[in-house]
């Protein structure tokens, strides 16, 4: 397994391993139409400065995370997915950590994210990782997301 920054290849395979978590396993009836970030990753996420990573398994998309920038050294974390028979094996451990390292290296001094309240092993994980819980009112930057009765998380460095 590796871990790389998206380079313009996989769009299908990153595209249909997020849709097929979204929507079979969570359950959250999320559109492609909804998220255009998949659609260009690369203006999204990588022509402002933030960036997009793959996890890859024998050439197969297996994982993926997203940081998103915003203003005021504010960062979005998005689409953290990994394939259901790839979870509790570091995978997301390894995303999660080339994103948090690449926030530090570029001064990010708030990382916000907003997760389905279904996702109750992501929130798990995102605690434990020192996320806090807050309220749209708590928001540092302006930011809108498709809400599926979505929480919202902050991690301050």
């Amino acid at each position: 397994m590796k871990i790389e920054t998206y380079k313009g290849k996989y769009n299908d395979e990153i595209i249909s391993l997020i849709l097929d978590i979204q929507n079979n396993e969570a359950k959250i009836n999320l559109s492609l139409q909804e998220q255009p970030d998949l659609i260009d990753i690369s203006r999204f996420y990588q022509q402002d400065g933030g960036e997009f990573w793959i996890a890859l398994s024998d050439e197969k998309v297996v994982g993926t995370i997203g940081l998103m920038l915003k203003e005021n050294q504010c960062a979005i974390l998005k689409k953290f997915f990994v394939h259901k028979d790839f979870r509790s094996k570091k995978v997301g451990l390894s995303l999660y950590n080339a994103l948090l390292k690449y926030a530090k290296e570029i001064d990010i001094q708030h990382i916000i994210l907003d997760t389905p309240s279904v996702a109750t092993a992501s929130h798990r994980f995102y605690e434990r990782a020192g996320f806090h819980i807050i309220s749209m009112e708590e928001l540092p930057i302006p930011y809108t997301y498709p809400d599926r009765d979505s929480i919202l998380y902050m991690l301050d460095f």
